[in-house]
């Protein structure tokens, strides 16, 4: 089974919730060869409750999965911390709904939580946590006390961060794997489905429940894949990212560029409506 750890269901967090966009990019991550994602969009994303109870409703629903066109999708959330740096956590749709709740009055800058609180928090609930993009610029995640970063039950070998510097990247993120003995899985962090499969964690073994995920994680039962062309994958996908917010900005409708029937690519298209 081909995994996605980290995914948003969303261009950006400032924007409305779109179901046309947001089935988008289902379509293409099971088309990129994906079996399944973690959506862990932004804590506090506009709209982050209608996004996922459109999940809810509209896919089938498979142990912790809902299932659209054969791609299992599980509920996440990443939350930045006080510190700098995200926080990654997967589980149960009214848990996750009902930790964004509590979430709210710390969703804006300044007022985010301290990792040690946080993670108290998602103690409280059956989630599984994960350290997100832990060596990206701004973050300090890899300096929190040990006693916290062994709380994790995972850290996230990123995709972007894959694109930018792979063997930094690796290095680091396995070493401090290795430090805290949690092991190290895949996410490509995409906003945009271009980067979908840049990176994947291909498990032996098909995978329904959080119960089962966390088990065969620990048990090492899996393999990381980067494409050959992750660096491209991710720099075409930053690069139609800007181009649709920008359209957005201008007052114009992202979403019907993107899915415009044409035999033009998106980029092409979202360039032309740049220009217009």
């Amino acid at each position: 089974m081909n995994m996605d750890f980290h995914t948003h269901g969303k261009l950006a967090k400032y924007l409305p919730f779109s179901t046309e966009y947001t089935d988008w990019l289902l379509n293409e991550a099971k088309s990129a060869g994906l079996d399944a994602i973690c959506l862990t969009e932004h804590f506090n994303t506009q709209q982050f409750e209608k996004l996922y109870r459109y999940i809810a409703a509209r896919g089938s629903r498979q142990g912790d999965a809902y299932v659209f066109n054969g791609l299992k999708v599980f509920p996440g959330m990443e939350t930045d911390i006080a510190e700098g740096g995200h926080v990654l956590s997967i589980g149960p749709m009214d848990a996750i709904l009902e930790l964004n709740r509590r979430l709210q009055p710390y969703k804006t800058k300044g007022c985010f939580l301290p990792a040690e609180k946080l993670m108290a928090l998602f103690a409280e609930y059956p989630v599984l946590t994960g350290a997100g993009h832990p060596y990206r610029e701004e973050g300090h995640i890899p300096e929190l006390p040990s006693d916290i970063l062994k709380q994790f039950d995972f850290l996230d070998m990123n995709g972007k961060d894959i694109a930018l510097d792979r063997r930094r990247t690796e290095q680091m993120t396995k070493a401090l794997g290795e430090r805290i003995h949690r092991p190290v899985v895949a996410g490509s962090d995409t906003h945009q489905a271009v980067q979908y499969g840049c990176i994947r964690t291909c498990f032996e073994k098909d995978i329904d429940t959080f119960g089962e995920l966390k088990q065969e994680t620990d048990a090492g039962r899996y393999t990381i894949a980067v494409h050959p062309d992750a660096a491209f994958k991710v720099k075409t996908a930053g690069l139609l990212k800007r181009a649709l917010k920008e359209i957005h900005a201008l007052g114009g409708d992202y979403v019907s560029v993107l899915l415009r029937q044409s035999g033009e690519s998106p980029l092409v298209l979202a360039a032309k409506e740049r220009a217009s």
